[in-house]
Order: C-alpha cells, then sequence, then structure tokens
C-alpha cells in the first residue's frame, strides 16, 4: 500500500522505531532510518528490510536536536531517495526524576530530543512535502503526554508538546495535502521500559488488557495514519486501554 513512498524514521534503530521501519517497509515504501549512536544496529535494520522486502534502505546518523544537522540529513536524504512522502518522529530519551530533584540539563535534554527534535525535522521535511504536493506525518508521543506521570515531568512535558505540535501542524498544514497525527503508546516492551524495573506490577494493574504492548503493536498504528487520507490532528492510543 506504500509502494513508491519514501519514509523517514528517526530513532529508528531499536525499539518501536525499528518496528516502525519494518512495518512501513513491508508495507513497500523505501526508508530511511536515522539514529544518534548505534550504527550497527541501524544497519542491521535495514538489511533485513533489504532481504526481507526488497525495498531501498539506508541509515542516516544524526541527532535530531540539532537544527542544522537535521537540515543537512533531509537534504542528504532528498539527495539519496530523491524525495519524501513520510516522516515519523520516534526519536526519543528519557532521564527521569522526581521534579525536586531534577537537574535543568536533564529537562533541557528530554525536550531538546522529543519535541525540538520533532519540530525540526517536520520544519526541514514540510518543504520538500509542499513541493511534493502532500505528505504524510506521525509523531509518536505518549500516554504519559496526556496523563503525566510522576518522576517524568520532563518526558511528559515533551510528549504533551508533541500533541500539541501535531494538532497547530496538522492545521497549518491541511491545506497543502500534508496530514500530520500521532500514536501514543502506553507501556510497551522496549529497551526503554526496561529502565522502569520494578514498576512493571504496577503499570500491569493500570491497563484493561493485563498486559504490555509490542512494538509491532504500535508500528501497525503508525503505519495505518502513514497511509491515510481523510485524518489529521488525530491522537491514537495504543495504550491496551489504559487510558480510558
Amino acid at each position: 500500500m506504500l509502494k513508491g513512498k519514501i519514509a523517514i524514521v528517526t530513532g529508528g534503530s531499536r525499539g518501536i522505531g525499528a518496528a516502525v521501519v519494518k512495518e512501513l517497509a513491508a508495507a513497500g515504501a523505501d526508508v530511511a532510518v536515522i539514529y544518534a549512536g548505534n550504527r550497527e544496529l541501524a544497519e542491521k535494520v535495514c538489511q533485513e528490510c533489504r532481504d526481507a522486502y526488497g525495498v531501498r534502505a539506508q541509515s542516516y546518523c544524526c541527532n535530531v536536536a540539532d537544527f542544522g544537522g537535521a537540515k543537512e540529513t533531509v537534504a542528504k536524504i532528498k539527495e539519496d531517495f530523491g524525495k519524501v512522502d513520510i516522516l515519523v518522529n520516534n526519536a526519543g530519551i528519557t532521564r527521569d526524576k522526581l521534579i525536586l530533584m531534577m537537574k535543568e540539563e536533564d529537562f533541557d535534554a528530554v525536550l531538546d530530543t522529543n519535541l525540538k527534535g520533532a519540530f525540526n525535522m517536520i520544519r526541514h521535511v514540510s518543504g520538500l512535502f509542499i513541493r511534493n504536493k502532500g505528505g504524510r506525518i506521525v509523531n509518536v508521543s505518549s500516554v504519559v503526554g496526556l496523563h503525566g506521570n510522576a518522576g517524568q515531568a520532563n518526558y511528559a512535558a515533551s510528549k504533551a508538546g508533541i500533541i500539541g505540535l501535531t494538532k497547530s501542524v496538522a492545521k497549518e498544514l491541511a491545506g497543502k495535502n500534508i496530514l500530520c497525527n500521532a500514536v501514543a503508546p502506553g507501556f510497551i516492551s522496549t529497551d526503554m521500559t526496561k529502565e522502569l524495573s520494578g514498576a512493571e506490577e504496577a503499570w500491569m494493574n493500570m491497563i484493561p488488557l493485563g498486559r504490555a504492548g509490542a512494538p509491532e503493536e504500535v508500528a501497525k498504528a503508525v503505519a495505518f495514519l502513514a497511509d491515510t487520507d481523510y485524518i489529521t490532528g488525530e491522537v491514537l492510543r495504543v495504550d491496551g486501554g489504559m487510558g480510558m
């Protein structure tokens, strides 16, 4: 359903991002995988996409929080692939602390990567979308952005900001056939949630379906929004009912 489309996925080397890359590739899209640190993991994801789905897949090292670096990376992807049709803003970090103990640099780092990084990518890709007469943006938020969570003021703020960003971009760019939506995952089994050691039982008690989600389940929601023609400004929860 996405054959001939070019997709950028930030934070695409592991977890939800890697699952999204593979899901889009399975649907026929060529994929540009942006990673921050682990080139080996990013290349592994790309090779799996090439081997399994016969698509073009290439990795790019970029700190999305860097406005200039993001601009250069988007230009390189345009040069390599010829165009961009889909942008998935998935790159994210956590630096959890209670607000009374949180350092300024921990707050800034999370906002810079999770929220400003999404802005940077949208800012630099939107011009390409306008010239293409359309595009699809999917931002990865979180149920924490909807409901908050003790010990994650920085992360929750960044993910709530993603929702505001999504709705504003959707309104601004709808007339250009650029649709912008978000997914809000709940407790998903990834390397990031493994760091929440000892909190699993508390999370499970909040999930009506009684289990953690899989990255692939979030990826299916992202792929759906990447291929929609009449949904924009929406936030799709993928959380096992946690947010009800």
